[in-house]
């Protein structure tokens, strides 16, 4: 059993060193809870266990804590997918919601599995989602100050479970200041991408992500026979000519998990049940 998850880039907000230790420090506990929660658990359950914990935590963009968006509201993304069944559902620009990934998790049983807007919102109220604010101070600080951030706030996990099973899932507060109706990376292949040999969720510019499909391609590529690190390093070479900012973390089918960004720094951490790894 593996598990590795993201935070998004350190530079989306305070890069001062008490915010790095707090980020350091959350992502631990989360992957050791998320990791014990995978005991018993399939990989699908996991990931949508272990972003939720990520999605209430204000230290990363991604339910509470998510940026607003130029008109002054809040929209989210988030997907999953089954890396056995390679069915994805997701919700695209969804408002007051405490959990995306969970509304997600729900329309995986629908044949409509990806919503978008009013559509997402309503599905949500609908499956007793209750209305909830993920507006923090920071936050509506930022957006009267307009004191824009990077832009590279998503959290993700990626989990192989004890039937080899993989599944991945991703969830983003948006970049802030966006246009109304700007759509992520995180709620699409480019983003959020499993089959049976391997799993990605990324994090970082989403535009720079789409236009390199990058998570899909490094998906086909170790299905075509790449190790991880191989595929990660053609798809990032890829990202070069137009100074694409990305980072991704992966798990294969056997085991091996990797990460990599494109610009510093991505925080991650991983666990296997031994051995423990976050950024530093």
């Amino acid at each position: 059993m593996k598990l590795i998850i993201h935070g998004g880039f350190f530079s989306e907000s305070s890069t001062n060193y008490e915010t790095k230790v707090a980020k350091q420090n959350a992502l631990e506990q989360i992957v050791k809870d998320s990791y014990t929660f995978l005991k018993t658990h399939s990989a699908l359950e996991t990931v949508v266990y272990a972003v939720s914990l990520l999605e209430d935590d204000e230290l990363f963009n991604a339910g509470i804590g998510s940026q607003i968006q130029s008109d002054g509201k809040i929209r989210m993304s988030a997907a999953i997918m089954d890396g056995e069944t390679q069915k994805m559902s997701g919700v695209i620009n969804i408002e007051g919601v405490k959990n995306p990934v969970q509304v997600a998790q729900v329309l995986m049983q629908y044949d409509d599995r990806v919503l978008g807007g009013n559509g997402a919102t309503n599905f949500a109220r609908e499956h007793g989602f209750e209305s909830f604010s993920t507006e923090i101070p920071q936050r509506r600080a930022e957006y009267e100050a307009k004191l824009k951030a990077l832009g590279t706030g998503t959290v993700g996990c990626v989990a192989l479970d004890r039937n080899g099973k993989i599944a991945v899932a991703t969830s983003t507060g948006g970049k802030g200041f966006e246009i109304p109706g700007r759509i992520s990376d995180s709620a699409t292949v480019a983003g959020n991408y499993a089959n049976a040999f391997c799993g990605v969720s990324l994090t970082g510019v989403g535009e720079d992500i789409v236009s390199n499909a990058t998570a899909a391609k490094i998906v086909t590529r170790v299905t075509d026979g790449f190790t991880l690190q191989e595929a990660f390093s053609k798809t990032f070479k890829e990202l070069k000519p137009y100074d694409g900012f990305a980072g991704a973390i992966a798990i294969d089918n056997l085991g091996n998990m990797f990460h990599q960004d494109s610009h510093p720094s991505m925080v991650f951490a991983s666990f296997d049940g031994d051995n423990f790894e976050v950024f530093d």
